[in-house]
């Protein structure tokens, strides 16, 4: 059993800056690869970024060059560091974790955070 919970989220105008945090209990955390999600108002819930037990990170195109995703696993903890925010980055943001590869598709996930809203104004 993995526990993850989610911080950081917030108001921000656009092209401004903030870091989401996902501290996870409950299993050797060095062990498992994390993932970031957001789910818009009326969208599917969207693959942001994920990174493997040894750092190997990938993330969708809409936020290279903006978003990165670290760990530390001494801390039990994952980041998000989320910079040149834009409107369409507003949504409810989900850790995610799992034992294998990094998926974009959510159903390979086992464990989830419960979300922190990030909203971004124009």
């Amino acid at each position: 059993q993995v526990q993850l919970v989610e911080s950081g989220g917030g108001l921000v105008q656009a092209g401004g800056s903030l870091r989401l945090s996902c501290g996870a209990s409950g299993e050797t955390f060095s062990w498992i690869t994390m993932a970031w999600f957001r789910q818009a108002p009326g969208k599917e819930r969207e693959f942001v970024a994920g990174i493997t037990s040894n750092g190997g990170v990938t993330s969708v195109d809409s936020v290279k060059g903006r978003f990165t995703i670290s760990r530390d696993n001494a801390k039990n903890t994952m980041y998000l560091q989320m910079n040149s925010l834009k409107p369409e980055d507003t949504a409810v943001y989900y850790c995610a974790a799992n034992r294998g590869l990094i998926w974009s598709d959510p159903t390979h996930y086992n464990y989830w955070g419960q979300g922190t809203q990030v909203t971004v104004s124009s």
